[in-house]
């Protein structure tokens, strides 16, 4: 049996999420992807943030930018209470334009 390659947009990021929250953002950054969307995720926690702050780890170590958009509120009230919302959004002018 074949399985689809199209995952269904991530809707919470949370601790019974995050595993596969960061193998599919580490996916995504192998494969050249460094803008991230998390418009459709509606739960966060502490472990959301982890999962964002891994990825960036990732992309540095890789020589590339990578952000964040639309965060959703709970993200940023947890990234803001843990001193790390800075590191989640790079400003405009360090995007890669297409």
């Amino acid at each position: 049996m074949t399985q689809t390659t199209a995952q269904p947009p991530l809707e919470t990021l949370t601790f019974q999420t995050a595993r596969d929250a960061l193998e599919r953002g580490l996916a995504a950054l192998a494969g050249g992807q460094t803008v991230f969307d998390l418009g459709s995720v509606k739960l966060a926690d502490s472990s959301g943030v982890a999962v964002l702050l891994a990825m960036q780890r990732a992309a540095r170590k890789a020589g590339v930018a990578v952000s964040f958009v639309n965060l959703p509120l709970s993200l940023k009230s947890l990234a803001n209470l843990y001193g790390v919302d800075t590191l989640l959004v790079e400003s405009p002018a360090n995007l890669h334009h297409h």
